[in-house]
């Protein structure tokens, strides 16, 4: 059969292997093609970049930084389950194809010569962009090992974009991070060099920890850190709003236009860790969150009745007799066909007001359980109890911290993490972030002390909360090596913001990190032993084979 595509970016790629017809994801070959071709033109926007470096007070330094949102929104928009809509993707196509022009003319007029190479001459119309992609994507570059240290690299830098716009939006902005990914997409273009490309994974880890901990002070200085908290997971008699993906800005205009309506807000999946932040806390009508983890939206988006509005990433395209596909927003870098788009205007605010109207309509939420669970645990939080945690571990009433952060995903094989969850000693006590956490947060696991037996820290890119609780440990206990504490991770990934904190965390010099429920696809032989042989990086066994391994 005709190969239409290639797309291996995420885990649940088909066979393990690439998505070759369509993506397991639901993204069409068209679309593939198109952010194929997209990221291609960011590459040549970063070949420009690198002949004339950041910073030498030209005039057109405002426009550089336009530069930078466009990459990093654009680079969003190609991350998996995040963007469906083909015309949204080309226009982000045009959009880089006029700045790559641009910019070529800026440099040329410096007096700076230019490469005569394709990336940055092509110029097709629209019609032309689906069979230009099919010579520009994955597979165009034939060296396994080139293929992969490049791929691991993009993946890291879509992951790193992600978690740059949110910081943005806050008000929080590095150029030279986002400096950084434009050099990187030139060097993917144009470097064929192993040791070097090797060399650039790594750098990308280090800026990728530059980029969370921007994020983290634009999340706590807009909303404050992250309080132990306990979340409703019932529903009101109102009619209600649910509000999925990542970006905190959005929670926050929602709930700030939305008071005194008689709707309610709800949260969902990686939106849950907004009942964490105290700012928050002032609406009385964020109610509580609703359902599980991304997965499992198609049965839960029918029972919740109301509009439901996709920040970010982790959308499932519905099936064709959904009955909520009419009630459906995107916004940012999301997109999906016939979804309502809210845009920002150029001071980042959003009228949420046909969102709120439509919930006006529409019935109460279905009650699909019932309960409370229990998160915040943020770097800040921990730190406060840090003599608590310091005297259970010195009286041996904590033995070990599991770090079982990540993504949670469709295949069965992941109910492996619930059943390690359940399988863990009563003196060990679970380090999570993202949506991982919906495999274990709701189970009865009980604490030690006082001290919860799950610490949920928040979404994906809290997973640096993870990383700076590790390093006071070290500091606390006056270890020499991060990998001297009581600490093993065990983490599951789905997608390219797992990538950069996996990179982020092998910056930091932590070590063993066993990844499952798979190991990346887009990880050659050769380059998978380089991450064994150096970084201790494995697979995932059986329960208690590994349990066995981390001497649990």
């Amino acid at each position: 059969m005709e190969e239409k595509m290639f797309c291996f970016q995420c885990q649940e790629t088909a066979g393990g292997t690439g998505c070759k017809l369509s993506g397991v994801c639901g993204k069409n070959p068209q679309v593939a093609h198109a952010q194929d071709l997209l990221v291609y033109i960011l590459k040549g926007i970063g070949v420009i970049a690198n002949l004339h470096p950041h910073g030498c007070g030209h005039d057109y330094c405002e426009n550089r930084k336009r530069i930078h949102s466009f990459t990093n929104d654009a680079l969003f928009s190609t991350i998996t389950n995040a963007n469906f809509d083909l015309e949204s993707l080309y226009a982000r196509i045009d959009r880089a194809i006029e700045l790559r022009d641009w910019f070529k003319s800026k440099v040329s007029s410096k007096g700076i010569d230019l490469p005569k190479i394709d990336v940055l001459e092509w110029n097709g119309a629209r019609e032309e962009y689906d069979e230009k992609a099919k010579s520009v994507g994955i597979l165009a570059e034939p060296n396994e090992d080139i293929r992969s240290l490049k791929e691991l690299t993009m993946y890291g830098l879509k992951g790193m974009a992600a978690y740059l716009e949110h910081a943005a939006r806050l008000g929080q902005v590095d150029s030279d991070i986002d400096e950084s990914i434009l050099q990187a997409l030139g060097l993917l273009m144009t470097c064929q060099n192993a040791e070097e490309l090797t060399a650039l994974v790594l750098k990308t880890g280090e800026w990728g920890v530059k980029a969370m901990a921007l994020l983290d002070k634009a999340n706590t200085t807009a909303y404050g850190n992250p309080e132990i908290t306990e979340v409703n997971l019932g529903v009101g008699n109102r009619p209600g709003i649910l509000i999925s993906g990542h970006d905190l800005k959005d929670i926050e205009q929602l709930l700030e236009q939305s008071k005194d309506t008689g709707v309610d807000i709800y949260t969902h999946s990686e939106m849950l860790p907004a009942h964490y932040y105290p700012k928050f806390k002032k609406y009385s009508h964020l109610k509580g969150n609703y359902g599980n983890a991304w997965w499992k939206q198609r049965e839960e988006f029918e029972r919740f009745n109301g509009p439901i509005l996709f920040t970010t990433n982790c959308i499932v395209p519905p099936i064709a007799n959904a009955t909520y596909k009419d009630r459906v927003f995107t916004t940012n870098s999301t997109g999906f066909p016939g979804w309502k788009h809210i845009p920002s205007d150029e001071n980042g605010h959003k009228d949420f007001s046909e969102i709120i109207a439509l919930a006006k309509t529409c019935k109460a939420p279905v009650e699909i359980e019932s309960g409370k669970i229990v998160g915040g645990f943020a770097h800040e939080q921990v730190f406060a109890l840090a003599d608590k945690v310091v005297e259970a571990v010195k009286c041996g009433a904590i033995r070990k911290f599991v770090v079982m952060a990540g993504c949670d995903g469709r295949m069965k094989s992941r109910q492996y993490y619930t059943d390690f969850a359940k399988a863990l000693p009563k003196d060990c006590v679970i380090l999570t972030a993202g949506c991982a956490k919906y495999k274990y947060n709701k189970l009865d696991l009980g604490d030690i002390g006082g001290i919860p037996r799950v610490l949920d820290a928040g979404q994906c890119n809290d997973s640096y909360s993870l990383a700076l609780i590790a390093l006071k440990l070290k500091e606390v206990f006056g270890l020499e090596d991060v990998n001297d504490l009581p600490i093993v991770y065990n983490i599951a990934w789905y997608e390219q913001k797992a990538v950069i904190v996996l990179l982020a965390l092998l910056s930091l010099g932590v070590k063993n990190i066993h990844l499952g429920p798979t190991l990346p696809s887009f990880l050659s032989p050769n380059v998978a032993s380089v991450l064994v042989n150096n970084f201790g990086i494995g697979g995932i066994t059986t329960v208690e084979e590994d349990m066995k391994l981390f001497g649990i």
